[in-house]
């Protein structure tokens, strides 16, 4: 029998799991360690809540936890309820599963100032992350700034602009919801050192900004190259500029008849961060591009922030005892390989890029990876002498089947039109799942 740990229960960790059932079958058995007493990570605190269609791959996850040989244990977390060396010697093979949740620091001056977010803080927030729950941002001004041009980065615009009626069909959490239903945003600037050409941001989300209700979006017609330029672009990336371009050209008697202006100011670098004790001002390098870099024009100027969101990347939380990849901001590893033994996949393994699907062959070649080192596995004990060590430890393990319990609950608290209302407070679902 081949003993499985997995560490993480994101995407990353079941496709990881659904890999291994499929390889050995019946001659595995897998756990799916969380540190959050709830399944699923950046599927139920990542993804935007008004992206239901996306959190219903979750589906295909339970298919996983429901299997003879597959179960989750959440609340516990590894690297101080047990250790990695701890989980070496029960299992043939660790997989670090764990994400990058951490936001990459801003490291600006100024950037101590209140007021001032991550997205994953941000997100976190307004997704139900127990961490967040206390974050309170201020939306009363009338100004946002968020800097990046990447999917996070219009997540986080649209959910700012939108009006309550919007959310309708969300599990946007209710201390979020009310807070946005007292938003007095006026203007959300969004910051990228690059031009349309460069944008990381996909076409889907992207066209959700011209149906929004009460915002619109603008760009500058002079932050483009000629048309014919976009013909050397990938299909997706060509979409995308298309539509930025069509942001641009709106007539001129259908701007400013909405409330919110969301503004792409591209070439422009945040430089600095002022304020009086919370922000008021972002000061912006303008840039240009050279040898497809960002260099810095020598023009500065400032844009009014009453609120900055800073959505730049995110980093791999270090574990004791594993190799970590200061610059990256993930595991030391070569193609998912950290030792024989212990493995990486997913953002903990590349960093935080790709989507969601990009996870599921990464989890199929770690597989791989794991049995050309492993083989068949050895006589180690697994789960029976984790759960020797947790009962001997008092911890207070969550099982899929209290998970169920904490989701009837979630649904049946739901308010009209939403399909739960999450718990946001760790006691509590252990509560509910008891």
């Amino acid at each position: 029998m081949l003993h499985i740990a997995i560490i993480g229960s994101g995407p990353a960790g079941y496709y990881s799991a659904e890999a291994a059932q499929k390889k050995w079958g019946d001659d595995v058995r897998i756990d799916i360690f969380d540190r959050l007493p709830v399944p699923y990570g950046l599927i139920r605190t990542g993804v935007a809540p008004d992206h239901q269609s996306i959190k219903g791959v979750s589906r295909r996850f339970e298919k996983t936890s429901l299997g003879n040989n597959a179960r989750f244990v959440g609340n516990v977390t590894v690297g101080e309820d047990i250790t990695i060396t701890e989980l070496g010697g029960l299992y043939d093979a660790i997989v670090l599963a764990t994400g990058a949740p951490h936001d990459r620091p801003l490291d600006l001056p100024g950037s101590d100032l209140g007021n001032i977010f991550g997205s994953a803080e941000l997100v976190g927030w307004y997704n139900g992350h127990p961490q967040f729950t206390a974050l309170a941002p201020d939306l009363t001004g009338r100004h946002a700034v968020v800097i990046g041009m990447g999917n996070v980065a219009l997540d986080v615009a649209r959910i700012l602009s939108k009006t309550e009626a919007e959310f309708a069909g969300s599990d946007i959490v209710g201390h979020a919801l009310d807070r946005l239903r007292e938003s007095r945003i006026e203007t959300i600037t969004v910051l990228g050192r690059r031009g349309p050409h460069q944008i990381a941001m996909t076409p889907k989300e992207l066209g959700e900004l011209a149906s929004l209700e009460r915002a619109e979006p603008h760009v500058d017609p002079a932050d483009f190259p000629p048309e014919e330029a976009d013909a050397d672009l990938d299909p997706g990336v060509r979409k995308s500029v298309g539509l930025l371009r069509s942001f641009a050209t709106r007539a001129e008697a259908e701007r400013g008849i909405k409330p919110v202006r969301i503004e792409f100011d591209m070439f422009a670098s945040p430089a600095a961060l002022h304020g009086d004790g919370r922000v008021r001002e972002v000061e912006v390098a303008e840039t240009r591009l050279v040898d497809g870099r960002p260099e810095p024009t020598g023009k500065l100027y400032r844009l009014p922030a009453d609120l900055v969101i800073s959505c730049i990347g995110y980093r791999t939380a270090p574990i004791p005892g594993v190799p970590y990849d200061e610059r990256q901001g993930r595991f030391a590893n070569d193609e998912g390989r950290i030792r024989p033994g212990l493995y990486c996949v997913g953002w903990a393994r590349r960093g935080p890029t790709g989507t969601i699907g990009t996870n599921r062959p990464d989890g199929f070649d770690v597989v791989d990876r794991i049995a050309a080192d492993i083989g068949s596995g050895s006589d180690r004990e697994g789960r029976a002498g984790f759960d020797r060590m947790a009962e001997e430890r008092g911890l207070d393990i969550v099982t899929f089947r209290d998970w169920k319990r904490i989701e009837e609950a979630e649904e049946a608290a739901a308010r009209e039109g939403s399909p739960r209302e999450k718990f946001v407070d760790i006691e509590a679902m252990i509560r509910a799942g008891r």
